[in-house]
């Protein structure tokens, strides 16, 4: 270890030891100097004030500031030894057991009633007690008289605010929080990356006096300080990122793609069997000017479950095909890819029956290329794409392979583009000999701060109508544990509507036996949860138990491509009762017919996945019946999540309930990176005002400045906090 000055490159082995160094790389991806000092404080704990522990989830790995109330030995009953029980409370009512296996009297005697201290544990169940089972934990000195003296040896929590860190098992918050001391007591901060006039402006602090005090902080005043300047610099980061790639693509030549007047759209929207929402009519305006320009349009177009988005991208794509081009749209699956196929068929008619006997005079032709077409069937949709007679392609990651060849690609289409992977997206734009327009389609509504951080660089047009003759959509919480004849009621109530002629989903979410698929959460019954149900175990006990002499079929993910097709046919055309599926579902699934979901498990889905599933049904003139079964105990997070869900079909309330319980890092694509997120303290919903300000400074930095030649610290700053990977990410959406 040494006493000389440290950098953000000075390896953490020189300043902490090879073994404290070795965990903290292997367990938190920290190497240096630098990564510690970014290794945020996810909270603190103060001694008047502390955590809840009521609000515990089972199964989370937390840090406790408690204090010790009772202790108790009792003999094993499995195996010899006795078994320490420790019971620690918040102050507030909530309490907790701590269990020790073993014959430890020394932890009996340290673990003294009055004490306090920091316990860290993964939580469980037992009998209806939460607990933690061998907890690693810090003592903060003996407070027994009240005065919370803390002892030479945890020096670091002497303050009044106690850092607690995102730790690891073998790394617990109390040994990160001494390592920061050591690398603090000789580190050199960089030189400040922001702009004098920016820190002035905004009055922010240096970044040397930030990293001190998020760490150590003086005052509760001081660390706001310094959490501002920070999440500062996380804002300023991407919104620099994103707004120089915006300034960049603005320069980028694109082929004007014109309407033109007694077209195809035209002609499209003369024999459309209803009226576009002033909502759609003013969107295709927007698309039409962009379309028009020969720079690359990028714009995002969200509108709720079942708001018409696909029509609005139809007439995109038949503008493009009248001015000479092609369009492409990318589906996250066949079944949706098949779909979307034949609802454009019957939309067009004879408009899409190009050389076809009662085609109109100027048709085009629609194509559906995907990895289960047959050889000569492939074979001719190829040639139909390569030599422009397709005017209208659509298809899955298909139409990324190699030997799939545009005439004149002048559009790309991606529909619930969070499905698709950045290269698979690079990889159809660089099919057009220039950049193509590219509309992006999420049914996913996007609160304001997510859509101006994550898509920064694209247009937003929102569609917040529902067609007419759409129904409204009932949810209710099935409480299974709680209350098994609700369930009863529940199945009761799906014969119910199957005997007034409508049909229904049983949504379940994991498959079967075998590894788990991106459409199956893993099986984490590690504490004390059974396995998620699977589809191919509910079906079959669903046909002989409460559904028994229903028409029955089976969807998921595994099934060979044509079996997906034909269940999907067959539900359709009103041949199947009853759909058990896994999320496959999830996205642009149309049966008007089907008026009920019933959603097992629902606590395992997430509340945009379970918005999404339940926009599947209440798509024709009967009302929509959604039913979230599960087993979640009532004042849990899970219920409670469930019950807001239940409680609203306002997509962007439960939009903004969904980025509340995710970490901002997934928001921001470190799930996509596969890569630690360097975004750890700007909060997408709190910080709004924040993230708007830097924006504008952002775009007044890169008008002067758009390649930061004479802001070098700042564009190796940003460089470092929003990665190449990241950026591209980000840029994409």
């Amino acid at each position: 270890m040494t006493s000389e000055p440290s950098t953000v490159d000075t390896p953490l082995k020189k300043l902490v030891g090879e073994k404290t160094a070795k965990a903290l790389a292997s367990h938190l991806d920290l190497h240096t100097a630098g990564d510690l000092v970014y290794h945020f404080p996810r909270r603190y704990d103060e001694r008047g004030e502390h955590t809840d522990i009521r609000s515990l989830d089972v199964g989370e790995q937390v840090t406790v500031l408690a204090q010790v109330q009772r202790t108790a030995v009792r003999p094993m009953r499995q195996r010899r030894g006795n078994l320490l029980e420790v019971t620690v409370g918040d102050g507030s009512g909530g309490v907790l057991t701590l269990t020790f296996f073993g014959n430890q009297a020394w932890r009996e005697r340290e673990l003294r009633p009055g004490r306090w201290g920091l316990f860290a544990g993964k939580v469980t169940e037992f009998r209806g007690k939460r607990q933690l089972n061998g907890p690693e934990y810090q003592l903060l000195g003996d407070s027994t008289d009240g005065e919370a003296a803390a002892s030479e040896e945890i020096e670091e929590f002497a303050g009044a605010l106690i850092p607690v860190y995102p730790a690891a098992a073998a790394v617990p918050t109390w040994v990160i929080a001494r390592c920061v001391r050591v690398v603090l007591d000789t580190f050199t901060p960089p030189e400040d990356p922001l702009p004098a006039t920016v820190r002035a402006g905004r009055n922010l602090v240096g970044i040397g006096t930030a990293l001190r005090e998020i760490h150590r902080p003086s005052s509760k005043e001081e660390l706001y300080r310094a959490r501002r300047r920070l999440k500062w610099d996380e804002a300023f980061a991407v919104q620099l990122t994103l707004v120089q790639r915006k300034h960049r693509a603005a320069s980028w030549p694109a082929r004007p793609r014109p309407p033109k007047p007694g077209g195809l759209l035209d002609a499209f929207d003369a024999r459309l069997p209803y009226e576009l929402t002033s909502g759609q009519r003013d969107v295709g305006v927007e698309i039409a000017a962009d379309l028009a320009t020969p720079h690359p349009m990028h714009r995002l177009l969200q509108g709720e479950v079942g708001s018409g988005k696909t029509v609005v991208a139809l007439r995109a794509m038949l503008q493009v095909v009248d001015a000479g081009g092609q369009a492409a749209l990318l589906a996250p699956t066949e079944v949706l890819a098949a779909q979307h196929y034949r609802g454009m068929l019957d939309l067009l008619g004879p408009l899409a029956m190009a050389g076809e006997l009662g085609g109109a005079d100027d048709a085009t032709r629609v194509e559906l290329v995907t990895g289960s077409l047959g050889a000569a069937a492939r074979r001719r949709a190829l040639t139909e794409v390569a030599e422009g007679r397709a005017g209208i392609v659509l298809g899955t990651h298909a139409l990324l392979y190699e030997g799939v060849d545009f005439a004149d690609l002048g559009l790309v289409v991606v529909d619930e583009q969070h499905r698709f992977g950045v290269e698979q997206r690079d990889a159809l734009r660089s099919k057009a000999d220039q950049p193509p327009h590219v509309l992006v389609m999420t049914a996913t509504p996007i609160p304001r701060t997510v859509a101006m951080t994550v898509y920064g660089d694209l247009e937003t047009s929102t569609l917040s109508q529902l067609p007419q003759g759409r129904s409204p959509i009932a949810s209710h919480v099935v409480p299974a544990a709680e209350k098994p004849a609700f369930l009863d009621r529940a199945w009761r109530r799906l014969r119910e509507e199957v005997a007034a002629g409508h049909q229904a989903y049983v949504v379940c979410p994991r498959i079967g036996e075998g590894p788990a698929s991106e459409e199956e959460p893993p099986r984490e019954d590690d504490n004390g949860r059974r396995p998620p149900l699977a589809v191919t175990e509910v079906a079959p006990l669903l046909a002989e138990g409460p559904l028994h002499g229903l028409r029955i079929g089976v969807l998921h993910g595994k099934l060979p491509a044509d079996e997906k097709d034909a269940v999907m046919r067959a539900f359709a055309d009103g041949k199947l009762d009853v759909l058990v599926a896994t999320t496959v579902v999830e996205v642009g699934v149309n049966v008007p017919n089907a008026t009920v979901m019933i959603v097992l498990d629902a606590d395992r889905f997430g509340v945009s996945q379970l918005h999404q599933l339940r926009g599947r049904v209440g798509r024709g003139t009967a009302p929509g019946l959604c039913l979230l079964v599960t087993e979640a105990a009532e004042g849990s997070s899970a219920r409670e999540r469930l019950d807001a869900v239940a409680s609203t079909t306002d997509g962007f309330k439960l939009a903004e309930l969904d980025l509340e319980q995710r970490r901002e890092g997934d928001v921001l694509g470190a799930t996509q990176s596969g890569r630690r997120s360097h975004l750890r303290l700007l909060s997408l919903l709190r910080d709004t005002d924040l993230i708007r300000d830097a924006r504008a400074e952002a775009i007044a930095l890169v008008e002067e400045d758009p390649e930061l030649d004479r802001h070098p610290a700042l564009a190796a700053s940003v460089a470092a906090l929003v990665d190449e990977e990241r950026a591209e990410y980000l840029e994409k959406g």
